[in-house]
């Protein structure tokens, strides 16, 4: 159910919803307005009602994202659960909406005996934020598959887009004005002679046995520098199991941090400026986050 007041929608919009429950530090504070549509057109209905220069922040699965304790002014859009459509158009293209799970994605390809998309499986969010950051995984990247992206604007208009239209480099995409959102993609793929597939299995098998996977984090907290490694350069300044209040740098996988039932965003961000720190005086490599940090402080 909606709350009074609030814009005509089918979907759940309710204020205040606290941000710990939808983020996978399971931490952050409330935001103003949290709206899951119920479909494609529910969400274009609330779009054309935000009011000019509104705020919204984007969510699928929550990873990669730190939201402060003070919550975030503005509308959140979580679109996980409600944009999922997945299907194979033609021999070369796989068309996706912006709430599919990337694992999803990459099971649908190797079911289908598509390649080009196994990278997705080590993505821990959805094809929508994979879009947002070029995310990437095992030396693929988002970008690099991209035929089409689906746009949404602020005046509520979508518009099918190819990658001349964005600005994309390492984990950044600068999109053109006016952008809001991704609604979907259509994804080059081609057919597999079961080399993927196998390659897919290899590197899941990998990632459970090097990162701290099912545990509360948000996936790599740092950009790799180039011709290096951020989790290396953190585990050789001695970080392994650093601690601030309830967040700790991971003993299986130093690019992550962890956080425990008690830990605060605020945890979260005092851990990650002291890795930088430390980092940058003993290397001299000042380490980027991969992370977006969004929101405001808790008040005192």
């Amino acid at each position: 159910m909606n709350e009074p007041g609030l814009p005509k929608v089918r979907g759940m919009l309710r204020l205040d919803e606290p941000l710990a429950r939808h983020t996978s530090w399971r931490v952050g504070g409330p935001a103003d307005r949290y709206f899951e549509p119920a479909d494609r057109d529910d969400l274009l209905t609330l779009v054309r009602q935000l009011p000019q220069g509104e705020p919204v922040l984007w969510l699928g699965l929550g990873s990669n994202l730190l939201v402060r304790d003070g919550g975030f002014r503005g509308t959140v859009i979580a679109l996980h659960g409600a944009l999922d459509g997945l299907s194979h158009e033609g021999e070369t293209t796989i068309w996706a909406e912006a709430g599919v799970h990337c694992a999803r994605l990459a099971k649908f390809a190797q079911q289908n005996e598509l390649a080009g998309l196994g990278f997705m499986a080590g993505i821990p969010g959805t094809v929508g934020g994979a879009l947002a950051m070029n995310a990437g995984a095992w030396g693929g990247e988002t970008w690099r598959a991209v035929l089409q992206a689906e746009a949404i604007f602020r005046d509520g208009r979508c518009e099918w887009l190819g990658a001349e239209h964005f600005g994309v480099s390492y984990r950044t995409v600068l999109p053109p004005p006016d952008f809001l959102g991704f609604i979907a993609a259509r994804l080059r793929v081609g057919p597999d002679d079961g080399s993927h597939a196998r390659t897919t299995r290899e590197s899941l098998a990998r990632r459970k046995a090097t990162q701290p996977v099912g545990k509360p984090s948000a996936g790599s907290t740092f950009r790799n520098p180039p011709g290096d490694h951020a989790a290396r350069l953190i585990e050789s300044c001695g970080l392994k199991g650093r601690r601030i209040g309830g967040a700790m740098v991971s003993e299986l996988h130093a690019n992550f941090i962890l956080t425990d039932e008690d830990a605060k965003a605020a945890d979260v961000e005092q851990l990650i400026q002291m890795i930088r720190t430390t980092v940058k005086q003993n290397t001299g490599i000042e380490l980027e986050p991969e992370i977006r940090i969004v929101g405001e402080a808790a008040h005192a």
